[in-house]
């Protein structure tokens, strides 16, 4: 009697842990049905998606990105894989990036063509450079929008071969945006909370051929007339370079020696 009576108690104990435990990662098994990527719709199974793409930028595909809500609060973390399906980005998904403008002393953009082998936006040219500060301690760091600072001097010296200090970069504002892939494939594309980092230097630039096709420095008349001809050429340009230049750049470019009239730290420019 006495064993039978220990055994139920046990058995009461344990399934007491069980559920303890169950609401301990109620939240995380919320958030991956959400995000998920069900293995019932074929052309977003993780197997086929990176089929054919380049084994480097593959990889870059585990990197893990910051998610964060519409005000630009973080929400917790992604792959960047998972933050660029389509099928999630249709249910909200949204991830911290940033884009840097550099300017030479002779007031000249240093514009990127994306490499052919980028998963997303391939051959499109764009500002300077464009990515993500991951899911670590150093990027993640609020303040001043160090973290930021810090993952485009990382990804400046990868794709560019340009090293930069932290207080060269000037942070104006932010923009939201949603892009699907150009040429549409059905699985790409963007959803970012977007960080705008204007900095001044002369440079020398030794572009990584994995990320980069080609660069080169433009004026405003050049620029404009790049972005003019575009359309009708088939130049392919990237869509939140097109949205900063028609609504932003020229202001700034304009002012690069009094650029702090133009901080705004506060709003969240929304394109979407």
């Amino acid at each position: 009697m006495m064993d039978t009576l220990l055994l139920t108690k046990l058995g009461k104990f344990i399934h007491t842990v069980q559920q303890t435990r169950s609401h301990c990662h109620q939240n995380q098994r919320i958030i991956r049905r959400l995000f998920s990527v069900h293995a019932s719709r074929p052309e977003v199974t993780i197997n086929d998606v990176l089929s054919g793409v380049d084994k480097t930028q593959a990889q870059q595909m585990h990197e893990e990105c910051i998610l964060v809500d519409i005000n630009d609060i973080p929400v917790g973390t992604a792959s960047k894989k998972t933050c660029h399906l389509i099928q999630n980005i249709n249910k909200g998904m949204l991830h911290r990036a940033f884009s840097v403008f550099l300017f030479n002393s002779k007031s000249e953009l240093l514009l990127q063509q994306r490499s052919d082998y980028k998963v997303t936006f391939p051959g499109h040219f764009t500002n300077t450079c464009c990515s993500h500060p991951l899911n670590i301690p150093n990027e993640r760091e609020e303040k001043d929008a160090l973290g930021v600072k810090r993952a485009a001097q990382r990804k400046l010296k990868h794709e560019l071969g340009i090293h930069m200090e932290i207080a060269d970069f000037q942070f104006l504002t932010r923009i939201h945006y949603k892009a699907e892939n150009i040429t549409a494939d059905l699985h790409w594309g963007e959803h970012e909370i977007d960080y705008v980092l204007v900095a001044q230097k002369d440079v020398t630039v030794t572009q990584n051929p994995n990320e980069v096709k080609s660069h080169r420095f433009v004026n405003q008349k050049s620029l404009k007339h790049l972005m003019s001809r575009a359309k009708s050429e088939g130049i392919l340009i990237t869509p939140w370079f097109r949205m900063i230049e028609e609504r932003f750049l020229f202001k700034w470019w304009d002012n690069l020696e009094k650029l702090e009239q133009f901080n705004d730290h506060k709003t969240v420019h929304r394109f979407c």
